[in-house]
């Protein structure tokens, strides 16, 4: 999620090989079910992610449709310890918003694996190897619908347990699984890890100040975004939708993926260099993210529909147990505080990861990343 620009907005949003048909994949103990009317995407076989494959886990590529048609890839990750007959726990996982499968969700995912769900990273809509066209689009219902397919397809599988699926939102997707939560009553537990609610930074801009303060925090202050911003913003919006129609509204932001090596000053917000320091280098880069690309960009009409339309105003009748993860130094720390409070669930907690700045929880293993935690949290919830 790198910075950028829409009108008068500021908020940080951030080719395959092998043809996957809809057969029916026999491997060990597993037998993996496709989804009926999933259409065949062109997906990578060679392993592609930026963590290293586990040999405790099978990984196996697959697609799921979602209701409004579109084709979803995933990784799925099924532990080796399986045994005939057995029907695992599941966890459906996704985010950074503009990032893929190969990245953060795929860490989490298979990381979980290991500790003995089944678990499935997927890419969003329109992004990544899942199919939707214009490219590089973004929707709040339908990202949130992504997760409930995912949810459907590993319901649809023999070696899951149904009734014990759970999902995981990391960053701008974090939301999305809360509101996915919200709705879809299968859901038996939620995660969300430096969640983003990408509803509300667009429609207000950040709520705090862009320097650390003295403790390597953020300080909270006023939204940056007002009515009369956000009105002149749309005006701005609509008026390029004559020029996005004519190109089937396919046409892109300017890109402002930040260079490390070259676009860093001193006057760059920290945590807008943590995100280039991510996505843009070998320790996140990967060629298919929106954020990591030098040319990656947002379709220009997104921000639309998540101004206008909060993802978690019905946050209150959450039932679902919920866990929400975020770091103490996390510019992003005040959208896991406001949900958490927000949220229903009689059985929640907001657990801060101690010194952890927000991209520390895309990918740092050694302490950041509170594994146990959420380990702990899916084995009480998933049973």
């Amino acid at each position: 999620m790198l910075s950028r620009t829409f009108g008068t907005l500021t908020a940080a949003i951030v080719l395959g090989t092998t043809l996957l048909g809809a057969h029916t994949m026999t491997h060990a103990a597993v037998t993996i079910t496709p989804m009926k009317g999933a259409q065949a995407l062109q997906l990578e076989s060679k392993w592609d992610k930026i963590f290293p494959q586990s040999s405790k886990v099978e990984h196996h590529k697959v697609t799921f449709k979602n209701r409004y048609g579109i084709t979803l890839a995933g990784d799925l990750y099924v532990p080796k310890s399986i045994k005939d007959g057995a029907k695992l726990p599941a966890i459906a996982v996704a985010g950074a918003f503009g990032a893929v499968k190969e990245q953060s969700s795929g860490l989490y995912a298979q990381t979980l694996a290991e500790r003995g769900f089944v678990t499935l990273a997927f890419d969003p809509s329109y992004v990544g190897e899942s199919g939707g066209e214009p490219r590089n689009m973004a929707s709040p219902e339908i990202n949130t619908e992504d997760y409930s397919a995912a949810v459907d397809y590993l319901g649809l599988q023999n070696f899951v347990n149904r009734e014990q699926i759970g999902i995981l939102g990391i960053c701008g997707l974090g939301g999305m699984a809360l509101n996915a939560a919200v709705s879809d009553t299968r859901i038996k537990a939620v995660a969300t890890s430096t969640m983003y609610d990408m509803t509300r930074v667009m429609a207000n801009g950040y709520e705090i100040n862009m320097k650390q303060n003295a403790q390597g925090g953020y300080d909270r202050a006023q939204p940056q975004t007002d009515a009369a911003a956000r009105y002149q913003t749309k005006v701005q919006l609509n008026n390029g939708r004559w020029e996005a129609a004519q190109n089937g509204y396919a046409t892109l932001s300017p890109a402002n993926n930040l260079d490390p090596a070259k676009d860093i000053t001193a006057d760059t917000p920290k945590f807008i260099a943590e995100y280039a320091n991510f996505y843009r280098t070998k320790r996140g880069f990967h060629p298919r993210a929106v954020n990591s690309s030098p040319q990656g960009s947002w379709a220009t009409t997104v921000p639309l529909a998540f101004i206008n339309m909060p993802i978690l105003q019905r946050a209150s009748e959450l039932r679902a147990p919920a866990l929400v993860v975020h770091g103490e130094k996390a510019h992003s720390r005040y959208f896991s505080e406001d949900a958490y409070q927000s949220l229903g669930s009689q059985d929640k907690e907001l657990y801060i990861v101690p010194g952890a700045n927000h991209t520390d929880l895309y990918d740092n293993t050694t302490g950041k990343i509170p594994f146990d935690k959420f380990e702990q949290f899916f084995k009480k919830h998933l049973k």
